[in-house]
């Protein structure tokens, strides 16, 4: 139940601006930002799922190509041993292809940014959905695009879309506005930390990661919370080489 906001601009050649909360079980090995696939996608950046061999999150600075992932319900048709990893995904994605057809996956939400535009591609087991994002501010969770029932979502929306993103570093206000929504309790649907274990999901806000997409490349950086589940001061780390 990850969240993601972005912001995409009038003018193509201004940035896309997105960040993006990982929500995983904190038993799950990974890795942070790194070049982890140097055979199979040789210059890709990417949050590694060490268990499957796949990606959160990935971009690749030689094409400024950028995509993040999110679960999302589906029909429960697909049998266990048909279903390839979500992770694959945004591997595939940066490196050209889009997901089409019918995926061999579990329900996603795959957002892809580019400076040509972005977009959000939706599987819930018996539909592939792509739905082009107008300029402005948008998110995603678990359902649809700018999903009204989703409660986070009608809570933060408006805010983040008044905050500006043009500061230095650029994500300053809309960390502000995440810290805002910690005093909530991570347990809260509206909470965007979150910890979905009372609902039998081993599941907690883990990372984030603040990406810029423009023409020249992408920038990305990730910070972990100071622990699962909870807010605190953010560090993040130098862009990894190759912008």
């Amino acid at each position: 139940m990850c969240t993601v906001i972005i912001r995409v601009p009038e003018d193509p050649r201004r940035p896309t601006r997105v960040i993006a909360i990982r929500d995983e079980d904190p038993g799950r090995p990974w890795n942070p930002l790194g070049r982890w696939w140097p055979d199979s996608h040789p210059g890709v950046i990417g949050v590694h799922d060490v268990r499957a061999g796949g990606a959160w999150l990935a971009a690749d600075p030689a094409t400024s190509r950028f995509a993040v992932l999110l679960n999302r319900a589906d029909d429960g048709t697909l049998p266990d041993d048909a279903v390839v990893s979500r992770g694959t995904l945004p591997l595939a994605s940066v490196s050209g292809h889009s997901p089409s057809g019918s995926p061999r996956s579990r329900g996603f939400n795959l957002l892809e940014a580019s400076p040509a535009g972005a977009r959000v591609l939706s599987w819930d087991g018996a539909s592939l959905r792509t739905t082009d994002l107008t300029p402005g501010t948008h998110m995603i969770a678990h359902d649809d695009l700018d999903d009204p029932q989703t409660a986070r979502i009608t809570a933060w929306l408006p805010v983040f879309a008044a905050a500006d993103t043009d500061s230095d570093p650029w994500w300053t206000q809309w960390l502000r506005v995440i810290e805002q929504s910690a005093e909530l309790a991570a347990t809260d649907d509206r909470a965007l930390i979150r910890d979905h274990r009372h609902i039998g999901i081993p599941t907690l806000s883990l990372l984030v990661a603040v990406a810029s997409i423009d023409p020249d490349g992408v920038e990305v950086r990730d910070a972990v919370l100071p622990a699962p589940g909870e807010w605190g001061p953010l560090t993040f780390g130098d862009a990894p080489a190759g912008r």
